[in-house]
């Protein structure tokens, strides 16, 4: 599979400002104070860390590229000290180390907090979830905004709820077979470009927004699959866990006759079982895909027809020779 690479993970970002905007109605973010330093300052990290330890003075701990979050026991502690304490607490941190700070709850923040971030113009933003549920929720938004990603050649489908990537050299058939199995009721994810993100520890798939729900089929040129076949033969983004790759049928070495083992492709450190289908005149190849993913299920689900074959020889093999010995002894 051919990919262009994209930053590490390390060096992807996210700004203040897109993180606003991109977050989920429940954490519905308010600015507070430093507006001007929304789109200076960046996330790198989908982890979130509190503030409470630098707030009492141990400011070593504190990870640049992560969001710093201020909840009601930090809160607390704050309201315990007089304005000037409030002012020498805020002194320990080092705004150039902070992204933003994030206050949960709908917790109004200590005056002294609003005045030392407009002045360092440090985002200061306000969500009314709670600690936990405002950490889960951003979370899970900056492993999907700071996934590393690839652009790769191939065809996404989703079949039997499985997301199947199938590869192989321009013209072997790959956008062909997805349409014929689009008459057979699978979807389309993606087709020549395919968007791959490592989420946590899954393979997340899914389509340019330009090519979206549609196929290039050479004679027929670009066909929408959702004008041909309706609005369910298209899927948005969806989580590979088989690869098959196309070969033609002289570029195949070694040919598995029995199908004791499966190959794998590692993408972004993530081993993702693989078929190598080979490809010649007259082979059926909707049929061929549609029935390896059948066979990939079967195998997940415990059960292996190869494996029961050669079990099954070994047991007539150790039956026959059990006869031998009782005849000559």
């Amino acid at each position: 599979m051919r990919m262009n690479d994209t930053p590490p993970a390390s060096h992807k970002r996210l700004s203040i400002r897109h993180l606003v905007e991109r977050a989920p109605d429940e954490l519905a973010f308010v600015i507070l104070a430093g507006t001007n330093g929304c789109d200076a300052r960046y996330l790198t990290s989908e982890r979130v860390q509190k503030l409470g330890l630098a707030l009492a003075g141990f400011p070593d701990y504190i990870h640049s590229g992560r969001i710093q979050m201020i909840g009601k026991s930090e809160v607390a502690f704050l309201s315990t000290m007089d304005p000037e304490g409030r002012r020498r607490a805020l002194a320990n941190l080092s705004p150039d180390l902070i992204a933003c700070i994030l206050v949960t709850k709908g917790i109004s923040p200590p005056s002294e907090l609003i005045e030392f971030c407009q002045s360092n113009d440090l985002p200061l933003l306000s969500t009314s979830a709670i600690s936990s549920r405002a950490i889960g929720l951003t979370t899970e938004l900056l492993q999907e905004e700071l996934a590393p990603a690839k652009t790769g050649h191939g065809v996404l489908m989703e079949m039997f709820g499985l997301g199947v990537l199938i590869v192989g050299d321009s013209g072997i058939g790959k956008s062909e077979s997805a349409l014929d199995l689009v008459s057979r009721k699978h979807r389309l994810v993606a087709d020549d470009a395919v968007r791959i993100k490592r989420v946590g520890k899954r393979l997340v798939g899914s389509a340019p927004e330009l090519t979206a729900g549609h196929l290039e089929i050479h004679g027929l040129g670009i066909v929408d699959v959702r004008e041909l076949f309706g609005s369910t033969s298209v899927c948005g983004p969806t989580t590979i866990e088989l690869c098959i790759e196309l070969k033609k049928w002289e570029d195949v070495e070694t040919i598995e006759r029995i199908g004791l083992e499966m190959d794998e492709t590692v993408v972004f450190d993530v081993a993702l079982p693989k078929f190598v289908l080979p490809v010649r005149p007259g082979r059926n190849l909707s049929t061929l895909l549609e029935t390896a993913v059948r066979v990939f299920l079967l195998r997940r689900n415990g059960s292996d027809a190869a494996q029961r074959l050669i079990d099954a020889h070994s047991e007539m093999l150790n039956a026959g020779n059990e006869t031998v010995t009782r005849a000559m002894g």
